[in-house]
């Protein structure tokens, strides 16, 4: 009897895991049917238009607009990888260094690299596999480990201790982690649309509203099929989710432009530009959750509440995980992509928070 007690908790701890698994096997299925028929009703309805692509061998002038500052690359010596990134302000200054979500790159960072300036050394990167930044072929080289060592040797490249990191989206989650593994490594920590890590699977296990939303986390552990059908009807499926009433920048706010929308098509259409942001996707699910939680770091979040992919209540919760100083802004009629949408306001707020913590230390 002592002994079946002693087992108990791995044996539902197995379980545990088991039906988790199940569940994500399943989703997978699910999703990789729904996409397929929508392959075969594009197809149906004109496979002409369904395979066409249009050629951009030429970036959009608003890429090297030198406003938004210089592009700039390193190379980090222990992965060998090339990273690019755009700077604007002066050398020396306190850095705050930018990582943004999916589908997106450094110019999601484009109203903060102008406003930032001013009194920081601004770094909007493109992350491991996106835009300029070296593609690793592997899944492996994606892990969660690794893109947390990259923030970390970026630092250490641009000749810095630490730094106000922000991040969006995917962004978000790469930050929370930072903040979590090497605390003394961020001064100030601010995160736009992405929960704390812990808090997002705990979440999705038992809100299926939640569930539906993330589906695309699940079709992405697909091989080759989620880059396919990306690219079809010349990238319908990604100016779909910045321009369409359910998931785009909405109404109220800054719309993209012909142009913004063009660069992203751009960098997306570039020869196997899909793969490695895709890629971040397909080990999350044996990384989470985490053994180590607690952000002891200053934070703020700010959400959009009608983010079109994650509910608005995970940014309550997410208070319980940071023993510090945090700040929640909930902003009402804004989408997902905060930042892009609403600048003057998102800017406002992170001022506002950078002198507010600066008080407080005094």
């Amino acid at each position: 009897m002592a002994k079946l007690r002693d087992c108990l908790p791995r044996l539902m701890v197995t379980i545990r895991s088991l039906l988790f698994w199940c569940l994500i096997y399943f989703y997978c299925g699910l999703c990789a049917s729904i996409y397929l028929l929508k392959l075969l009703w594009s197809i149906g309805k004109g496979p002409t238009q369904t395979f066409r692509r249009a050629a951009r061998e030429h970036p959009p002038a608003c890429l090297n607009d030198p406003s938004l500052g210089t592009h700039c690359y390193v190379r980090i010596k222990d992965s060998g990888l090339r990273f690019h990134y755009v700077a604007a302000g002066e050398r020396g200054k306190p850095l705050m260094l930018l990582l943004h979500g999916f589908p997106e790159f450094w110019y999601s960072w484009r109203h903060q690299l102008r406003e930032f300036k001013s009194e920081y050394r601004v770094v909007a990167l493109d992350l491991r596999g996106y835009g300029e930044t070296d593609a690793p072929v592997h899944r492996e080289n994606y892990k969660l480990d690794c893109l947390i060592t990259d923030v970390k040797d970026i630092l250490d490249s641009l000749g810095y201790s630490k730094c106000v990191l922000t991040g969006h989206d995917w962004g978000g989650m790469i930050a929370w982690l930072v903040a979590i593994c090497y605390p003394e490594m961020v001064m100030k920590l601010i995160v736009i649309n992405f929960p704390h890590p812990n808090v997002f699977t705990e979440y999705i296990l038992r809100h299926p509203a939640q569930l539906f939303k993330s589906s695309y986390y699940y079709f992405f552990q697909i091989p080759w099929f989620p880059e396919f059908m990306f690219s079809i009807n010349d990238f319908k499926a990604l100016k779909h989710l910045f321009t369409s009433h359910s998931t785009g920048i909405g109404r109220k706010g800054c719309r993209l432009t012909t142009e913004d929308l063009e660069a992203y098509i751009y960098v997306f259409s570039q020869p196997g530009a899909l793969s490695g942001p895709i890629n971040h996707y397909r080990n999350i699910f044996s990384c989470l959750p985490l053994k180590h939680h607690v952000v002891i770091t200053p934070t703020l979040l700010l959400w959009g509440e009608k983010d079109a992919f994650m509910d608005v209540e995970m940014a309550e919760v997410t208070k319980i995980y940071v023993k510090n100083y945090f700040r929640l802004t909930i902003l009402s009629e804004t989408s997902h992509w905060l930042q892009q949408e609403q600048p003057d306001i998102v800017n406002k707020l992170i001022w506002t928070f950078l002198k507010e913590e600066t008080r407080r230390k005094d």
